[in-house]
């Protein structure tokens, strides 16, 4: 006999935690090789998680609901095989050495044990409660159990959430944390008092009520993560928004004359997110700071450019699936890609990989009939381009002949992006470039 541990897969780039949102197998039921044995969710898609050996489930280490770090070890199997099985190393991002002090090598142990995320911690003389991913970014930061101990939690009874860890690792290197000796009996006050108020909120909810004909609807599991993102987008970037207008009349003609034989021809509709990106994309190869992210003072300008298109789901909820390498893709190849992700998402399909990497996002709030919005920055990235809806108008036309009004088809655009990096000039001339390129759109052009 032997025992091989299931962990939680990688599941892109930037993902370091998913959710368990169902069993299919409990300790003692058989399972073969890359079964389902249960199901799981991040913030972009939701995944199954195979058997990567046959036998009979012998231990489940962490119940529905629980947030999960990729690469713990999540549960157990016991296989039929007599040869010794090595188990997969537990993924942990710190590398141990013989300069870590002892609080902080116990850390690094801590993180990589196998607990339960119901289970309280035992750390020292405290009964806090830490989560595997709260003490994985302890043990990455360097931080001790003794100085964990004394970040104020704002999780229930006092709990540190990831928040309040990444807030005290952000104060710290700034310099505007005091020390931890020095600053004890005050942390003790303060964790008092936000547990004094957590406990007053929740008394205050449970009294809460609603005069008048309601419905409380509970958020799902996505829309508590989309509600998430954006606050902290908001909370990373200081947002600006800039807008233009565009004649899009010749894109809008050339398409109304190509798309029945385009559709013949190539077995996919064209829409006119694809004649959108091929824009934006021509831009952002004029100015490559827009696809970028930031690193504490660190800019990282992306040489891959990656464009993610905001896509409404069925449910109201909204996902945003990558084109990755779009400026490599001809008009044909991103129709077909872009009516494949839209596709997927509509129905379930999209791979974890298909919401990772992108470097910049255009938004369409043009599709349900708004004129323009102010879209929020879709993090790590600097900034996200919205078109609005194509209406036709009378506007002054320049002709050899002196000015005239004509009707044109006519839509606004607008950039937010993250005004720590991306001034005015840049914002704003980015944008009006995007605007010549649709308004220079060549109606004679082949698809």
């Amino acid at each position: 006999m032997a025992i091989v541990d299931l962990v939680m897969p990688k599941l892109g780039e930037s993902i370091m935690e998913a959710t368990i949102l169902k069993w299919h197998k409990q300790p003692g039921d058989s399972v073969k090789m890359d079964e389902t044995v249960l199901e799981i969710a991040t913030d972009k898609v939701d995944s199954e998680v195979p058997s990567t050996a046959a036998g009979v489930i012998e231990e489940i280490l962490y119940k529905v609901n629980d947030v999960v770090p990729i690469g713990s070890v999540i549960a157990r199997i016991k296989t039929g095989a007599a040869d010794t099985i090595t188990s997969r190393p537990v993924y942990s991002p710190v590398k141990e050495n013989d300069d870590n002090p002892p609080a902080e090598k116990a850390v690094v142990m801590e993180t990589i044990r196998p607990a339960s995320a119901s289970q309280a911690s035992s750390n020292g003389s405290s009964n806090r409660f830490y989560s595997p991913l709260v003490l994985n970014i302890a043990a990455s930061e360097g931080i001790s159990l003794s100085e964990l101990e004394n970040i104020p939690g704002t999780g229930n009874e006092g709990r540190v959430t990831k928040k309040d860890i990444l807030q005290y690792v952000g104060e710290r290197k700034s310099g505007s944390r005091q020390s931890t000796a020095g600053s004890h009996q005050s942390t003790i006050v303060r964790q008092h008092a936000r547990q004094e108020e957590t406990s007053s909120m929740n008394e205050s909810t449970a009294l809460t009520t609603y005069s008048g004909n309601v419905e409380i609807i509970e958020m799902d599991r996505m829309r508590k993560l989309i509600a998430d993102h954006m606050v902290r987008s908001k909370h990373t970037s200081p947002h600006v928004t800039s807008f233009t207008e565009a004649d899009v009349t010749n894109m809008v003609m050339w398409r109304d004359k190509v798309k029945k034989e385009f559709e013949k021809r190539e077995g996919a509709k064209i829409t006119f997110t694809p004649l959108f990106i091929e824009a934006i994309v021509r831009c952002i190869k004029k100015f490559p700071l827009i696809n970028s992210s930031v690193d504490g003072d660190r800019i990282i300008i992306k040489k891959d450019i990656n464009i993610g298109m905001a896509t409404a789901l069925p449910s109201g909820n909204l996902i945003v699936p990558v084109i990755k390498n779009a400026d490599q893709l001809n008009l044909v190849g991103l129709t077909k890609r872009v009516n494949n992700l839209a596709d997927n998402a509509r129905n379930g399909r999209l791979n974890a990989d298909d919401t990772q990497g992108g470097t910049f996002t255009m938004t369409n709030v043009g599709s349900f009939g708004s004129l323009m919005g102010t879209p929020i920055i879709n993090q790590p990235q600097v900034a996200i381009l919205a078109v609005g809806a194509i209406k036709k108008r009378p506007v002054v036309v320049e002709t050899p002949h002196g000015d005239s009004i004509a009707i044109r088809h006519m839509m606004y655009l607008s950039l937010s992006y993250d005004h720590r990096i991306v001034d005015g000039s840049l914002g704003a001339t980015f944008l009006t470039a995007v605007a010549h390129e649709l308004e220079n759109f060549n109606g004679e052009r082949e698809f």
